[in-house]
């Protein structure tokens, strides 16, 4: 008993003074692959992941050229990326659900456990939550250094807690299971809008989470879902995903009025914006319909929103963080093949180029959705 204790002290200690190469984000604008230093305890609750297959996100870009995102603030450097997938490498002793051998994703947001937040099941919003390329949130967590970088997943193995992996079914590809975040986002969108059968939706913005909600919505339930952006490119790829059930709206015209057009004068059920953009969140009120609900999931800079118009129409507004109990879901609906993920990856890249990755992702050309990184 005591020999196996120290070998798992043994073990502990090595996860925890182990030096990885990884994608790291030295400042704003620099970005290096190179050694670093993780501390990452390993515990019975815990298994190690070989990362196969890691996406490239719009927030790793974000923090990339401005290193910050709302209250989170990078201050040292720090490992991008969240969005992945792998094989299992190490289990530890409490993990019966999980084998070594095993191709799983990761929900990267990992809260505690004993928060009113996670205790009212609302998890997603732990102050206290570690979500992998993002700094901490709450003081406490900012004061401790272990924990201060947030490191992200784009190394070639990572420690994460058994409960927040999944395994992948046998038809869904690591490439696939690393789009698993992202749909989990639109998904809880359309949770949250508590989409019903027939339902109309327009979605704002045709970025991969544009494109992943729409997918959403029709999943859900929707008859048609009009997406719009300023991209023609995006919009055809868009509408290829589904045709005739998801419209492209040329965001350079009168969205408010094509979109009324289309519906009667009536106006969708459901807008959500996903663009990010002060634009695209004062569109939100002229697409719907009286009643509609209103849910933003891009994180648009402070913008003059009309409430009058909203009032007017007296719309459910809902706000959107991240997603919560909906990554199972997920992988089901690409196992059943309801959502087919695959045509948004549109580029693909080696980890040794992932500083060139991310330079192209800073302004990609318009047909490009989604890129992935492959570690070997």
């Amino acid at each position: 008993m005591l020999a196996s204790t120290l070998r798992a002290a043994r073990t502990t200690l090595t996860k925890r003074l182990a030096t990885t190469q990884a994608v790291v984000l030295e400042e704003v604008g620099k970005l290096s692959l190179r050694d670093i230093d993780v501390s990452e305890p390993f515990t019975a609750d815990d298994v190690r992941i070989d990362i196969k297959s890691v996406g490239i996100c719009g927030s790793d870009v974000h923090y990339y050229k401005h290193g910050v995102i709302g209250p989170f603030v990078v201050n040292q450097p720090m490992i991008l990326g969240h969005e992945a997938s792998g094989v299992v490498a190490e289990v530890g002793a409490n993990v019966t659900h999980l084998a070594v051998g095993d191709r799983v994703c990761m929900e990267p947001g990992v809260p505690d456990p004993t928060s009113a937040e996670s205790r009212l099941g609302m998890y997603n919003l732990c102050r206290k939550l570690r979500f992998w390329a993002t700094p901490p949130y709450a003081r406490n967590l900012l004061d401790d250094p272990a924990w201060a970088a947030g490191h992200g997943c784009l190394r070639p193995s990572v420690v994460h807690p058994a409960n927040y992996t999944f395994k992948l079914p046998d038809n869904v590809s690591l490439d696939e299971g690393a789009m698993v975040e992202p749909l989990a986002v639109g998904m809880h969108a359309s949770t949250m809008a508590e989409i019903r059968p027939g339902d109309v939706c327009a979605v704002v913005g045709a970025g991969p989470i544009g494109f992943l909600t729409a997918l959403s919505a029709l999943a859900a339930g929707c008859s048609k879902v009009y997406l719009s952006d300023l991209s023609p490119a995006k919009l055809a790829v868009a509408e290829s995903l589904a045709p005739g059930k998801i419209v492209g709206v040329d965001a350079a015209g009168d969205v408010a009025a094509e979109i009324s057009a289309a519906t009667g004068g009536w106006g969708a059920d459901v807008v959500v914006e996903c663009s990010g953009s002060a634009p695209g969140a004062m569109l939100v009120p002229f697409l719907g319909c009286p009643g509609a609900k209103a849910v933003f999931v891009g994180c648009p800079p402070d913008c003059a929103l009309p409430i009058g118009e909203l009032q007017v129409r007296e719309m459910r507004v809902l706000t959107v963080f991240r997603y919560a109990h909906v990554y199972a879901k997920a992988i089901a609906m690409l196992e059943s093949g309801l959502i087919d993920v695959k045509p948004i990856i549109t580029n693909h890249w080696d980890f040794a180029d992932s500083v060139a990755a991310f330079d192209f992702s800073c302004d990609p050309p318009d047909d490009v959705i989604k890129s992935v990184i492959h570690l070997p």
